[in-house]
């Protein structure tokens, strides 16, 4: 741990000066608190120096017995082990672990560079005494004092350290006592000397192969600096700065352009499905009046006493990683402490799912908010209603009331005020409340219809298939799905429709319950629906599905008919035949793109030109009868999986009797049949038309999507959450005049406007049974949000209702998982850059509006500037 001292004899001392390279004539190593060793590393080291870290346990497992050997005056004992939690995170050095107390090794050269590098920038710890235990290198007393360890060495604990009453004065050993105690949290120690490597390659070097633990103790002597507070450390309460960086980004803001190229332009590592919480945390790192505050002093305002906060430990995590990011010509920073202080305090973060950016921002605000709220005793206020007064004065006393109890960084900059209005719809009794808002969550007024695109395939032996897309309510059912697709595909009084999902090569299910909801068929499902003849629901459906002999994997779309009462196996190839006839001759398959429901004449152009081709399917009848020596017949269950096992009693032969083809054997009245084919009969068909089935609906990719698909505009989302609309039936109000729950009508309007506005898109919605995002384009404006015509209450006009946007979340994908990226401006260069983890690249302002756009970032802005 130290470098050796001489003790009895020098037999017993390990001198490690011969074994590690000399930095300076003094080869003594100081114990110094992490955090002070932290603030000044970089400012007093050329090259990067890691620390090992270890973690010190107990001894003994039953804390009776560590009581009362203290008070017997035993020696202090605990194992050293080497930490692989706390390994570094980042190059010049791991964060700080969540709790406990922590401590640095650091050699003599280090510890006299840092001591003057701390007086000459004038931040030496307040309380720092001058004492008469050593000196500097210009001669000046600094109080620390000797501190003799017995060390042993094991190879599964690595080290175990003794502290003894007879190597160390009454004072030093109950110093010890305070520093090294592991009963009430962790202690954890970085070795930046280089020794305990060393020591523990020489020891494990002489111990036998056999042999776990070496008897012989190492008498150690470390210099214990003793700043104030050392011996009750805490992380969070430490009298040095915290979460100091380099000495120009520390002395002052003025001293720093925060705006210059290279400065807040710093990645951050994905840990694991961290993307949500990497988005936020950009958005939030690039909020000027908070990067501004979380490099000054902001530990003056911290509330460790508020019940409703979380002691301080969010703001200083946050605060701390938000200098990372300010750090210039740096890499990715990995926000393990962070993410670590998230799980901790909002469980509902921990792990490594995917999350809701909002969501975490939400978490954010609020928290850094409590932690940081300057009021350390709230008062308690009665919220009154209205009673006809006039609306200036009700809200500006709301507004005092909660200023009251609320006054933080977050309320200064993030927080305005909405009004809501509830009116009685029996005595038109009217309820004015005046709330804070800390962003606002805007509804999209997106149309209740959705497109869909179905493949219909006839069982009449002529017509090729047909994609139909239709129009339906997004919230009907599949009742309402047949009819407008029955409309669509002309569908005939003696004709019904089966509709089935298909996904590789088969049907995974068939939409045959009315009642579902459309909602259950993915935008990226792909179905086909088979015209099949009306009247015969009794009989028996034949699923054929189509396989390679060569590969014995499917290909092409199912095709489906309906059985006879009795068949045999050459009827059954019949059947086959005559559903593959539309695919005999060579055609281009269809368009991808759908055709719309006033498609109708090329619908009647398809079905002509598929007549004008039936002599084409007659003179090609030869053919087709040889085509029945390249097919095989199988028996398959509903996955189109044939029995290994029974290999041959699943063949169909052409001589099977019919009574084993019947529907009343078959498991939910179908016959699932997997048609293998040799190469050669492949040739004759148009296997690209038989595999063409086109995505139920089609999106663009975000960055081509615009007012080509659904879209709407910033102001339409406003206008829709200003709206007034009825309360539901589970959100109902107590009207004080009735005395009754009532169904009130409900309406918000702006009242206050904060500086920094947040601006939340809902695009996911959530129902008993599904989860939807809505991907409509928003078009919002970029420079010049003006919310003047939604203010209810214009109290001082020299206050702008300008806005400019500066950062956005994004999210691409869909509910089940997808992945968020930010868009950030950068004054300098008038510059936009994308987020995306780590990758922090360059991107074009007309990029920026995208159908991912999530949460959106604006700044007041002064109409003159």
């Amino acid at each position: 741990m130290a470098t050796a001292a001489a003790a009895s004899a020098a037999s017993d001392a390990v001198s490690t000066s011969d074994h590690s390279p000399s930095f300076d004539d003094d080869d003594r190593v100081y114990l110094v608190p992490y955090r002070w060793w932290r603030g000044a590393q970089e400012a007093v080291t050329e090259d990067v120096v890691r620390g090992i870290p270890y973690a010190a346990t107990s001894t003994s497992s039953y804390y009776g017995i560590r009581i009362i050997n203290n008070l017997l005056g035993s020696d202090l004992v605990f194992h050293l082990r080497r930490s692989y939690e706390d390994t570094w995170q980042h190059e010049i050095g791991p964060e700080e672990p969540d709790s406990g107390r922590n401590y640095a090794l650091i050699r003599h050269d280090l510890w006299s560079r840092a001591l003057k590098w701390y007086d000459s920038s004038g931040l030496m710890p307040k309380g720092s005494k001058r004492g008469s235990s050593s000196t500097d290198e210009e001669g000046n007393s600094v109080d620390v004092y000797p501190l003799m360890l017995r060390v042993s060495v094991m190879q599964e604990i690595n080290m175990t350290i003794k502290i003894s009453k007879k190597d160390n004065t009454n004072e030093y050993y109950k110093k010890a006592n305070k520093i090294f105690a592991t009963d009430s949290e962790p202690v954890h120690i970085w070795d930046f000397s280089g020794q305990t490597n060393l020591i523990l390659m020489n020891e494990w070097n002489r111990l036998p192969s056999d042999c776990q633990h070496n008897d012989q103790e190492i008498l150690l002597e470390v210099q214990v600096y003793a700043m104030p507070g050392i011996e009750e450390q805490q992380a969070r309460t430490s009298s040095f700065p915290r979460g100091i960086f380099s000495r120009c980004e520390w002395d002052s803001l003025s001293d720093v352009d925060l705006n210059s190229l290279g400065f807040g332009l710093i990645g951050l590592e994905n840990l694991g499905n961290t993307c949500f919480m990497n988005s936020a945390v950009q958005c939030l790192a690039h909020t000027q009046k908070l990067v501004e505050y979380f490099h000054g002093d902001f530990t003056k305002d911290i509330n460790k006493n508020n019940p409703l906060g979380m002691k301080g430990e969010i703001a200083f995590a946050f605060g701390d990683l938000l200098r990372w990011l300010w750090r210039q010509d740096r890499k990715g920073v990995a926000p393990h402490r962070f993410k670590s202080k998230l799980a901790h305090f909002a469980p509902q973060f921990s792990g490594f799912n995917q999350h809701d950016s909002q969501e975490l921002l939400a978490f954010l605000l609020d928290g850094l908010h409590e932690d940081l709220n300057r009021v350390k005793s709230k008062p308690y206020s009665e919220a009154k209603d209205s009673d006809g007064r006039p609306d200036s004065e009700v809200a500006d006393e709301y507004w005092g009331n909660h200023l009251a109890r609320n006054d933080s960084i977050i309320v200064d900059t993030c927080q305005g005020q909405y009004k809501s209005t509830l009116v009685c719809p029996d005595c038109n009794k009217v309820s004015t409340t005046f709330d804070p808002f800390m962003y606002l969550s805007l509804p999209l007024p997106c149309s209740a219809k959705r497109t869909m695109t179905v493949t219909v395939f006839s069982t009449d032996g002529i017509t090729e298939p047909l994609p139909c897309t239709i129009t339906v309510s997004k919230y009907g059912t599949f009742r309402d799905f047949i009819q407008a697709l029955s409309i669509a595909c002309s569908l005939r009084d003696d004709e019904t429709l089966l509709v089935a999902e298909v996904f590789r090569s088969g049907i995974l299910r068939f939409l045959d319950e009315p009642s579902d909801l459309i909602s259950l068929v993915r935008n990226g499902d792909q179905l086909a629906a088979y015209r099949v003849p009306k009247g015969q629901e009794s009989s028996a459906v034949v699923v054929f599905m189509h396989q390679k002999v060569e590969e014995h994997r499917g290909f092409g779309v199912p095709l489906v008919a309906r059985l006879p009462d009795k068949i045999d196996g050459p009827e059954l190839c019949s059947i086959y035949l005559k559903l593959l006839n539309p695919f005999l001759c060579k055609k281009s398959c269809f368009s991808s793109g759908a055709v719309s429901d006033d498609s109708q004449d090329d619908w009647n152009s398809t079905k002509s030109s598929t007549s004008t081709d039936l002599s084409d399917i007659s003179d090609s009848s030869d053919e087709s009868t040889n085509i029945e020596d390249d097919l095989t017949f199988f028996l398959a269950n509903d996955k189109g999986q044939i029995s290994e096992m029974e290999h041959s009693k699943s063949k169909i032969e052409m001589d099977q009797p019919p009574e084993l083809l019947q529907g009343a054997h078959l498991p939910k009245n179908r016959l699932h049949v997997v048609v293998q084919w040799q190469v050669r009969g492949l040739a004759q068909y148009d296997l690209e038309l038989l595999s063409c089935l086109p995505e139920v609906y089609k999106e663009l990719p975000i960055h081509r999507r615009s007012k080509d698909q659904e879209s709407v505009t910033l102001y339409q989302c406003l206008d829709k959450f200003i709206k007034e609309e009825p309360l539901g039936p589970d959100d109902m109000w107590y009207c004080p005049s009735c005395k009754e729950h009532r169904q009130a009508s409900k309406k918000l309007d702006l009242w206050r406007l904060p500086e920094i506005l947040v601006i939340h898109l809902k695009r996911f919605s959530y129902s008993r049974y599904t989860k939807n995002k809505l991907e409509t384009y928003v078009d919002f404006p970029i420079h010049e949000l003006d919310l003047s015509e939604y203010i209810a209450h214009r109290g001082d006009s020299s206050v702008s209702t300008l806005y400019r946007l500066y950062a956005i979340s994004n999210h691409y994908g869909n509910m089940g998982g997808g992945h968020y990226t930010a868009y950030v401006y950068h004054d300098r260069g008038n510059r936009w850059y994308d987020f995306d983890d780590q990758c922090v690249t360059a991107v074009p302002e007309d990029n920026i509006k995208t159908a991912a756009a999530y949460v959106l970032f604006y700044r007041r802005v002064d109409p003159t500037d």
